[in-house]
């Protein structure tokens, strides 16, 4: 079993090319749920989503949200009405969300909501909430704390980040099956995805760090910073607003506790030897994911960095 630890996009792209070389059944993913929000009187989990409808092949990839083709007839009455729309929602992404909330408000758990989801779908990947309790990433800036989205999405990560807090952390217990997953796996990768809000969420969950240290599995990780700059996403704003340098030195040395490999792109070759000096096995290629290929790639070089030890 290959279990992976995954935020949005992309997390998405890279499992679309690992699905392409490994049987979908292999496939455990664990997703961040600290970007959930309720908007509009619905739950919507974006990360979650992402993963599920890029995996379905009905994600909009252009964009790096929502679904293709969909229209905005809804948000768009909404708007006429005086409600705020700065969360974009298509109409059938609202599909979902409905669907979502009505299982919730029947005491299902985001886990079991999540599994109806992916097998009305048809994935066979199985697809597992980092937890079922109530978990808010708050950014912390000059003007006061806000959702992670808000802060994103409504205000496009302008305001200066003074903190980053995870509201419920010291509450949340891993929803079922996340420490099996890790404990149980051959390998265990961690997706180029935000090394802060994505991949920290997960690991600030009661038990899943130790679980990575734990594991007989060799356990591999992707920078998802290029050059000094995030491939997508607000990274390099948290990372500094935490007073940490953005590099990809600098998220080694996030996970250097529990992973073995770390794979970089081709343009920080130059902080191969120093991520080394941290006990770590690394791999350097080309880690942009532009097309199919360029996903299944990279989605082989992480596998074969941890094969390899």
């Amino acid at each position: 079993m290959i279990t992976c630890l995954a935020g949005g996009v992309g997390a998405a792209r890279f499992l679309q090319g690992l699905v392409k070389f490994v049987s979908e059944e292999e496939v455990t993913i664990i997703g961040n749920t600290g970007d959930d929000i309720e908007l509009y009187g619905l739950n919507i989990s974006p990360d979650l989503d992402i993963i599920i409808y890029t995996l379905a092949g009905l994600a909009d990839e252009e964009k790096g949200w929502g679904l293709k083709g969909d229209t905005f007839n809804c948000l768009n009455m909404l708007k006429l009405y005086g409600h705020e729309t700065w969360f974009n929602l298509g109409d059938r992404d609202i599909a979902t969300h409905i669907y979502r909330t009505q299982l919730l408000k029947r005491g299902f758990p985001l886990s079991d909501v999540t599994k109806r989801l992916r097998e009305k779908l048809s994935l066979k990947e199985e697809i597992l909430p980092m937890t079922n309790d109530r978990f808010e990433t708050r950014i912390r800036t000059p003007n006061g704390s806000i959702h992670f989205q808000e802060y994103l999405v409504k205000r496009q990560a302008q305001d200066d980040v003074l903190g980053v807090h995870f509201e419920g952390a010291d509450k949340a217990k891993p929803a079922p099956g996340v420490i099996d997953s890790i404990l149980k796996a051959r390998t265990v990768v961690v997706c180029p995805s935000n090394p802060i809000v994505s991949i920290g969420t997960i690991l600030s969950i009661r038990g899943v760090r130790e679980a990575l240290k734990e594991t007989q599995a060799n356990v591999a990780a992707i920078s998802p910073i290029v050059g000094g700059s995030p491939v997508k996403g607000p990274a390099d704003k948290l990372m500094r607003g935490l007073g940490k340098e953005v590099s990809a030195f600098a998220v080694a040395r996030l996970y250097q506790d529990f992973i073995d490999s770390f794979v970089i792109d081709q343009i920080d070759q130059a902080e191969k030897e120093k991520i080394e000096g941290l006990g770590l096995h690394v791999v350097v290629t080309d880690s942009i994911m532009k097309s199919l290929d360029d996903k299944i790639r990279l989605a082989k070089a992480a596998l074969q960095s941890v094969e390899s030890l």
